[in-house]
């Protein structure tokens, strides 16, 4: 119950520093989606950094590591902050100037004029969204199972449970923690918007960091009977050869993984973040922070992933043993069970709280991006006529954004799976479309015709592989692609063929319809000879 207490004090904080953010509201629909540009280097970097950590990163990798070793840092955590560091460089700092000149607040918005294609936003809308939506769903479902986990024992009169497992015995349920999140983010977000999001982002950053720290400490001192670096070297010794190196992933599937960071080259609540910097200065701390962020978030939970499949650790958490890696989300409880277990119930609330910090600074954000873009370009476009009031703006926004909460908690209510599998896939498609918006920056030829081209073919490539990953049964993230090669067969991940389909087709498509006006090249490459 001490947990649970320290858990809700937490929820409560957050949201009265979310809504005190709403007495800085001018009011306006700019200011609501955007901050009106005000957010400095620092605010950027702990928005930008709270955005991409997810359950993904906490709950995600360390279930990952448990159930096949090391080799996860190698193909997620390594590659990605090299490559988020560089798309902030090589797109943010672009897109960015093209939307303070032009006063952009959503992708679609960019695409649109870059392309002259009023209508791309009914064929990019619907395709952000549902990605989007599966994004947050990997959140909802690892929110669900931190509270479940932390909650066990404090209400036995209310939900009895299994009798059979004694951990479900008085946990709040899945559903319901998921649920009682949702409620809490939507609420800091309905009321403060973008300024809202921004600070919350910031204090839950911090809070995660941390703690993490703090929780990787405590997790390893009371491991085994002796101090933190002797069980650290005792577990680390009881781990099988199998979880120490990456020899069961092979090197064409570890190399594709590097295909998969590219996806925040498309997050479309990246982009709005991007948007809210006072200055093309502001990056400059995000682009050189950034991996350094990423390495003291990712080596803790790797850590603790490997470990958990020791004797060692059994025994200090004999629930551990008991999991099952062939039930899909027994990779989500390996974070929480360890910290449950390992730390008194005073810290252990505050350690749980950390862990849902990581995962509400994602959520918000999301939110308010589908938003944003329901109202820009959807509403407006189409229904207003370009013309609406700020009054108007901030109540579409905000009218979306209850619905995405409602229709994705809904569908965390059914069969449950890996959040490391829903995000790597999550992270595919966005992928997919990362030659859309490199080109669109970096290629005057790109044409409106190579550029619905691609994107048709994006999202057909990443169904097709979905539902037939989804059918194996399998989790998720160990559906590959296979091609035989001289007698040799090579595997790798589907990402692969999803970008080389986009490419192709875009570039392809291009070079065979006939380009855009002069003017339009023109407003995006000033200095096009």
């Amino acid at each position: 119950m001490i947990s649970t207490v320290v858990i809700a004090c937490y929820l409560t904080l957050l949201l009265a520093l979310g809504l005190s953010s709403n007495r800085l509201f001018s009011g306006s629909g700019k200011d609501y989606q955007l901050a009106t540009h005000s957010i400095g280097p620092f605010m950027l970097l702990m928005s930008l950094f709270g955005t991409t950590m997810t359950a993904f990163a906490l709950i995600g990798s360390t279930g990952e590591a448990w159930q096949n070793g090391i080799g996860v840092y190698g193909k997620m955590a390594s590659s990605s902050g090299i490559i988020h560091s560089l798309c902030f460089f090589l797109l943010g700092v672009r897109l960015w100037r093209f939307g303070k000149e032009y006063g952009y607040a959503t992708q679609i918005e960019f695409f649109q004029d870059r392309l002259a294609s009023p209508r791309i936003g009914l064929l990019l809308f619907p395709i952000l969204v549902s990605m989007v939506i599966v994004y947050i769903l990997a959140g909802v479902l690892g929110a669900g199972t931190v509270v479940n986990v932390f909650t066990s024992g404090a209400f036995p009169n209310l939900f009895p449970g299994n009798p059979a497992s004694p951990p479900s015995v008085g946990a709040v349920p899945t559903w319901l923690g998921s649920g009682i999140i949702c409620v809490v983010v939507l609420l800091y977000v309905f009321f403060g918007g973008m300024r809202g999001t921004a600070w919350a982002n910031t204090f839950q950053t911090l809070v995660f960091m941390v703690l993490g720290v703090v929780t990787f400490l405590v997790i390893a001192s009371n491991l085994g009977d002796g101090g933190i670096w002797e069980n650290m070297r005792q577990a680390s010794e009881m781990v099988g050869e199998r979880w120490k190196t990456r020899t069961g992933t092979s090197k064409t599937v570890f190399l594709t993984y590097m295909f998969i960071p590219l996806s925040v080259g498309m997050f479309p609540h990246l982009f709005q973040h991007w948007l809210t910097a006072r200055s093309a200065e502001a990056f400059k701390l995000p682009v050189v922070a950034h991996p350094i962020f990423i390495m003291l978030v990712w080596v803790p939970c790797i850590m603790l992933g490997i470990w958990a499949t020791t004797e060692m650790a059994h025994a200090a958490v004999p629930p551990l043993g008991r999991l099952d890696p062939e039930v899909p989300d027994s990779a989500n409880k390996v974070l929480p069970m360890l910290v449950k277990g390992l730390s008194s119930p005073i810290l252990g609330g505050f350690l749980a709280a950390g862990v849902l910090a990581a995962i509400m600074s994602s959520l918000d954000s999301q939110f308010l991006c589908l938003g944003t873009m329901f109202t820009n370009n959807i509403v407006k476009e189409y229904f207003a006529q370009g013309t609406m009031s700020d009054k108007q703006t901030v109540f579409w926004t905000r009218t979306f954004i209850v619905l995405v909460v409602l229709i994705t908690y809904l569908f965390s209510l059914l069969e449950p799976r890996g959040v490391f599998g829903l995000g790597v896939w999550c992270f595919s498609g966005f992928s997919s479309l990362f030659p859309l918006v490199f080109a669109a920056l970096y290629w005057p030829r790109l044409t409106r015709a190579g550029a619905y081209a691609s994107i048709i073919a994006a999202a057909g490539t990443w169904l097709w592989l979905f539902l037939s990953a989804w059918k194996t049964g399998k989790p998720l993230a160990d559906y590959l692609l296979e091609v035989k090669v001289g007698g040799t067969v090579y595997d790798f991940m589907p990402v692969t063929l999803m970008i080389l389909v986009s490419a192709t087709v875009l570039v392809v498509v291009s070079l065979l319809t006939k380009p855009l006006p002069e003017e339009t090249v023109r407003k995006f490459f000033p200095k096009r000879a």
